[in-house]
Order: C-alpha cells, then sequence, then structure tokens
C-alpha cells in the first residue's frame, strides 16, 4: 500500500509525565513524524473539536482525567481515530478490555522505541485508507454527468472524458483501444450519449462472437425468402442503427468479406439487404474497438482502417492506473450493495494494500467482479477472493499475488481457525498458537477478527 507522508497525519501525544512524554516525542520526531505534545487532557479535548483528523497517544494513569475518559471522548465524535493506549503492568487488563472499546493498540511500559514506531506506523496505514475511504465517499456522491459514467481520477481517465467530449460533436468515426475488460463499450455508449444522435439507437455488435455464414444478415438484414430459413423480412444491424451509432466490438475478428462490403456502406452511405435490390439511405456513425492496432493486423484492410481511423481513444489497462483502484472498488461496491443489499465496508490496511498491488489481468471487468463477491460476503477479504482465482485458474493465465498478501492471509486464516475451534475461548486460542495475548490481540485487530462472531 502506498503510504501516505509521516508529516500528513500529525501524532498527538498526551502524557502528563514531562520525562516520558518529551522522550517519546523525540523518538517519533527522530523518525520524521510530527508531533504536538499534551500535558494536560482537557488541553487537548479543548483542541480535538476543532482540530484535523490525528493519531493520538495518551497514558492511561493521568488525573483529573484518565487515558480512557480521554478515548471515549475522542472515539465519540471520530469512532474510526486510532487511539494508541501507554500503560504500566498493572493496567495490562485494562488495555485488553480497551482494545474491545475501540483503542487501536496499547504499548506497555518501559516500551522499545521500535515498537512503538512500529505500531505508529500500522496507526497511518489505517488513518490513511480511513481518510482515502472518506475521500472517495464525498467524490462518489458528488459526480455528476460524464465523470459519473467514466470514473476516475488519473490523469489518463480526465484526457479520455474530455475526448470523450471532443468527439462526441465531431459526429466522426472513432476507434476505441483497449484489454479485454477495460471498458471500451461504455466509452463508446459514452460518446453516442453526449453526441447529438443521442435520441438514435445504440446498436453494439460484438465481431468476435457472430457465426461467419450469420454476418452479412445480421448486418445488412434479409428480405423473406432470401435463403433457406428467411421466413420473413428482417432489419439489419446498420439499418437500425442508422441516424443513431454502431458499436463494432472485436472488429478485428470481422471476416474479410464483410470488411469490404461494410467499407462500401460506409463510403456510399447505404446498403441493400440479401434478396433485396432495392438501396436503402442510411447514416451511420461508427465507433470500433481493437485490443491491438488495426494498421498492424494482415487480415484487417488498410482501406477500412483509414476510413475508421478519424480518431483515436486509447484506454489504459487497470494496473497502469493503480490510484483509481481502490475508488472503482467501492463504486462496485456501492452499486451491488443498492440493487442486493447490505452495508458498504471499509476496506482494511490489508485489503487496500491487495487491491493497489494485485496486477488486475482482467481489468475493470475482474476488479467489478471482485467488487460484487466482496459487498455480498460480509465475511471474505479481498485477498481471500483473489487467493481463490490462484486456486481455480491455470497459473500463467493470473497475477500472482504478492508473498506479504499471501503471508498474511494465510495467517489470518490460522487464527480465524483456532477462533472457530475453540468458540471464541481466547485463553485456548493462545495455548494454541502459542502467543502472547498482547499479540494475539494486535493480530485479531488487525485482520478484523472478533471473539464474539465465534462463541458458540
Amino acid at each position: 500500500m502506498e503510504n501516505p507522508t509521516r508529516s500528513a497525519i500529525e501524532v498527538w501525544l498526551l502524557d502528563d509525565d514531562d520525562i516520558v512524554r518529551s522522550t517519546t516525542a523525540q523518538w517519533l520526531r527522530l523518525s520524521d513524524y510530527e508531533v504536538r505534545e499534551f500535558y494536560s487532557a482537557q488541553e487537548l479535548l479543548n483542541q480535538f473539536a476543532s482540530a484535523q483528523p490525528c493519531i493520538i497517544i495518551s497514558d492511561i494513569r493521568m488525573t483529573p482525567i484518565d487515558g480512557l475518559t480521554v478515548m471515549n471522548d475522542c472515539l465519540s465524535q471520530e469512532h474510526d481515530l486510532p487511539f494508541i493506549l501507554i500503560t504500566g503492568h498493572g493496567d495490562i487488563d485494562t488495555a485488553v478490555s480497551a482494545l474491545r472499546d475501540g483503542a487501536f493498540d496499547f504499548l506497555e511500559k518501559p516500551f522499545d522505541p521500535n515498537r512503538l514506531i512500529q505500531t505508529v506506523e500500522k496507526a497511518i496505514q489505517q488513518r490513511h485508507v480511513q481518510l482515502q475511504h472518506a475521500t472517495q465517499s464525498q467524490y462518489l456522491g458528488e459526480l455528476h454527468g460524464l465523470e459519473e459514467v467514466i470514473i476516475g481520477q488519473h490523469e489518463q481517465i480526465i484526457r479520455i472524458r474530455q475526448q470523450i467530449h471532443t468527439f462526441a460533436s465531431m459526429d466522426t468515426h472513432v476507434i476505441v483501444y483497449g484489454k479485454t475488460g477495460c471498458g471500451k463499450e461504455l466509452v463508446a455508449k459514452a460518446l453516442h450519449d453526449c453526441s447529438p444522435r443521442s435520441s438514435r439507437p445504440f446498436v453494439a455488435i460484438n465481431c468476435a462472437a457472430i457465426p461467419t455464414d450469420l454476418f452479412e444478415s445480421e448486418l445488412f438484414g434479409h428480405e423473406a425468402g432470401a435463403f433457406t430459413s428467411a421466413n420473413k423480412q428482417r432489419i439489419g444491424k446498420l439499418e437500425h442503427a442508422s441516424g443513431g451509432t454502431l458499436f463494432l466490438d472485436e472488429i478485428e475478428s470481422m471476416p474479410l468479406p464483410m470488411q469490404i462490403k461494410l467499407l462500401r456502406v460506409l463510403q456510399e452511405n447505404q446498403l441493400e439487404r440479401i434478396g433485396s435490390n432495392h438501396t436503402i439511405q442510411i447514416d451511420l456513425r461508427v465507433v470500433a474497438a481493437a485490443k491491438s492496432d488495426l494498421q498492424t493486423l494482415e487480415h484487417f484492410r488498410q482501406d477500412l482502417f483509414f476510413r475508421l481511423n478519424v480518431s483515436q481513444i486509447h484506454l489504459p489497462e487497470l494496473r497502469h492506473r493503480g490510484s483509481d483502484v481502490p475508488l472503482l472498488f467501492e463504486h462496485f461496491c456501492r452499486i451491488a450493495i443498492k440493487e442486493r443489499g447490505g452495508e458498504v465496508r471499509q476496506l482494511s490496511p490489508m485489503d487496500h494494500e491487495t487491491l493497489t498491488l494485485y496486477g488486475w489481468p482482467g481489468n475493470v471487468r475482474e476488479l467489478r467482479n471482485v467488487a460484487l463477491r466482496y459487498a455480498l460476503d460480509p465475511n471474505t477479504s479481498v485477498a481471500k477472493i483473489l487467493a481463490g482465482y490462484q486456486a481455480q485458474d491455470d497459473i500463467d493465465t493470473v497475477t500472482p499475488l504478492p508473498l506479504s498478501v499471501k503471508v498474511q492471509e494465510f495467517e489470518r486464516s490460522l487464527i480465524e481457525a483456532s477462533i472457530r475451534q475453540q468458540k471464541g475461548n481466547i485463553q485456548l486460542v493462545l495455548e494454541q498458537l502459542q502467543l502472547p495475548r498482547r499479540t494475539l490481540n494486535q493480530k485479531m485487530q488487525k485482520y478484523g477478527l472478533n471473539r464474539t462472531d465465534y462463541l458458540s
């Protein structure tokens, strides 16, 4: 996961012990964190109401207001705030209880500076995901027009929206290039909807899906009796699209004889149905889609290419617009939940990392399918869904998950299996996994595991 700059989120440090506070602050600053120190709980609470989101580290034992009171007050105002407690040995049970009440983690005095930095770094990662989720939710809620159709903030997507606006009004043929799953038909439909032709039909044809012997009838239509099975007159796709937009997906799969006939139609703006001598005038705008450069294909006619090649739009693969992946994922989750019910879940840091590191060979289409499964199953994770793909598909056809993601998913599955087996009895889980209580608490929080979900 891409980390935010450490100074982007200020660390608030509360401790009424001047020596402990100044030493802790020094460790944090040496690691390039921006720190604001508080010796008084009341001072922190006074500033919290109007402050920007932050991470808070607080001692538990303070007077007259203790750290737990501060935590409860802050979390009541902002429940996702990462709150880290500093405890003495006698406060361990209290700190563990605080984890169930929303604390991010706790540090037991005397704590290792490295342990402090690691904990703060994890809190920042979680905070970064939270803030990004809030920003994405606001962005998605404010979308309108073409931005609501072609979603994304990556510079290439912004340029594509600009091209759509420009080409839509030009009423010329367009070639859209992009790998499978990049959204070529979505762009073609947007070109139609933004054009003066929007009130007329948008007709989509997948050239790779039509049997060769049916291609001419599909495009040109036929008269009754034109051939053995022609029981009645049929209007072809070209004629039906007249006045509107014809979308030819995978045009590189079009048979050569049909390329010749399509070229003539585009040159003369007229056609004849099969079995008819009557010429029909048509007005076509063609948006053609291809996965590779048509000019370089030996089996694609150059004269047809030059007829279509008035304007071009190139769609990037999803892996080249990584900053848009979490945004699109939330968008697809919202659609799934709106259609099928449920609630939008905030991604965990692990899921966020998986989304941004995975290569998405199926592009936006694959992302949409993963989001659908994630939205409909509250007990799954992105890593688990993608790991399932790994198990089902040939290893050469998928993008391997990063090692860190695989290790975390394996660790989570072991802990979850133990909690389920022990029916939520944490003491038995500790004995089975041979983990310290604090380590188990940290990992359960990291992976979103709650013992109450497994009580018998």
